[in-house]
C-alpha cells in the first residue's frame, strides 16, 4: 500500500469533514454491512475499551474512526468486502490483535508494571511500523489538542491513542489484503 502524500491526506480528511450527516450516516451503514467484523471491533470494542474509562475519548475516538474510514475510501476506493477477504485472514488478524490487546482489557488479571509495558510496546510497534504515518500523526495531534481543550483520564487518552493506531493499521492490512488477492486471482 502506498504511502499518502501530504496533499492526498488533506484531500482525503478534506473529504472527510465535508460529509453531511446523510452522508455520514450512509459511509457508516456500509462500513458495518460490508465489514461488520471489523464495526463490531472499531465500535463495539474499542470504544467500548475506552468508554470504560472516558465517555467523551471514546466519542473522539469514533469521530476519528470515521476520518480514517473515510480517508480510506477517498485514497484508495471502496472498502474491500469483508466477504472477499478470506477466513483464514480475518481469523489470524483477529487472534493476533486478542493476543496483544489483552494488557488494554479493564479486570484482566495482570501486574501494573507488565500490563504498562505491553502497552507502551505494543504502541510503538505500531508507530514504528510507519504505515500512513502521516494519518497517524494527524490522529495523535487530533487526540492532543482535544485533551489541552478538554482535559481527560490519562489512560483513556493513551488507550485511544493505541486503538486509533490500530484502525489505521487493520485498515492498512485489510486492503493489503484485498489487493494481494485480487492479483492472485
Amino acid at each position: 500500500m502506498r504511502e499518502l502524500t501530504d496533499q492526498a491526506l488533506y484531500q482525503a480528511l478534506e473529504y472527510a469533514k465535508s460529509q453531511d450527516e446523510n452522508a455520514g450516516r450512509a459511509i457508516l451503514q456500509q462500513f458495518q454491512t460490508e465489514q461488520s467484523a471489523l464495526a463490531q471491533s472499531i465500535f463495539g470494542v474499542f470504544s467500548a475499551l475506552i468508554a470504560s474509562k472516558d465517555r467523551n475519548m471514546a466519542n473522539l475516538f469514533m469521530d476519528l474512526c470515521f476520518d480514517v474510514i473515510c480517508v480510506f475510501r477517498h485514497a484508495f476506493g471502496e472498502l474491500p468486502d469483508q466477504k472477499l477477504m478470506s477466513m483464514e485472514w480475518l481469523e489470524n488478524t483477529a487472534a493476533l490483535l486478542d493476543a496483544e490487546l489483552q494488557a488494554f482489557v479493564p479486570g484482566n488479571k495482570m501486574e501494573a508494571k507488565f500490563r504498562d509495558k505491553f502497552q507502551n510496546r505494543f504502541a510503538e510497534r505500531l508507530i514504528d511500523s510507519n504505515s500512513q504515518a502521516g494519518l497517524v500523526k494527524f490522529m495523535d495531534e487530533a487526540i492532543s489538542e482535544y485533551v489541552r481543550d478538554s482535559p481527560a483520564d490519562p489512560e483513556a487518552v493513551r488507550t485511544t491513542r493505541t486503538m486509533t493506531y490500530v484502525v489505521i493499521q487493520l485498515f492498512c492490512a485489510m486492503y493489503d489484503q484485498a489487493e494481494r488477492q485480487s492479483k492472485a486471482e
